[in-house]
């Protein structure tokens, strides 16, 4: 009887084991393709006035444009969360028409968190001793350096929303006043024209 517990508790355990190893699960599982509403709106204006007020939205709250054409924005912006902990965020915006007339377009924006870590590199010293070759000396040096250690598209739907709003506020004349963070309130800033956010709509479900 006590042979076969320690059969039965040695299958369970490699079993377990068994289990641990098998395959994880994988990014793209996550994806389901079945709505638009979190990275993409719609407005009311052509795709080079749309793409204006995202520079400006971009611009207003401390993002660097590091591209910009009519229909496409790339930006950054760097944080400090922590003193050895270094985030940068980047922002991608297309613009694309999406009517004959010019005057209906659809904004995407993506925003992809990059995180890094502060590392210590250690250098040890080393001179040439004849056909000893190289010697390696007791004394060593150490260098600082930035390492990522995480890259993630950010999809919070809140994230998202917020921005979306401040672009709409840049394409109005109508708005309500914009908040403290907004370092450009002046009113001859923005386009004196009216427009509305439409979300897109979802895809058909199979």
């Amino acid at each position: 009887m006590q042979f076969s517990s320690r059969i039965l508790l040695s299958a369970l355990m490699l079993a377990t084991i068994a289990g641990c190893a098998g395959p994880k699960p994988v990014a793209y599982q996550t994806e389901k393709f079945d709505t638009t509403e979190i990275y993409a709106r719609r407005f009311t204006v052509s795709s080079e006035v749309a793409c204006e007020a995202v520079r400006r939205t971009l611009l207003s709250q401390g993002y660097v444009i590091s591209a910009y054409t009519t229909t496409q924005i790339d930006a950054r912006k760097s944080f400090q969360p922590e003193n050895d902990v270094h985030v940068q965020i980047a922002f991608r915006v297309v613009c694309t028409t999406d009517n004959a007339d010019g005057n209906l377009t659809s904004v995407f924006a993506n925003a992809l968190e990059d995180r890094y870590a502060l590392k210590k590199i250690n250098n040890s010293a080393s001179v040439g001793v004849g056909a000893l070759g190289s010697l390696s000396l007791p004394f060593s040096s150490s260098d600082d350096s930035l390492v990522k250690v995480a890259s993630t598209t950010i999809a919070s739907e809140k994230f998202y929303s917020r921005f979306f709003q401040l672009v709409e506020r840049y394409l109005t004349n109508e708005a309500a006043p914009a908040p403290e963070a907004l370092e450009m309130p002046d009113e001859h800033l923005r386009p004196p024209f009216k427009t509305r956010a439409v979300p897109i709509p979802a895809a058909p479900q199979q």
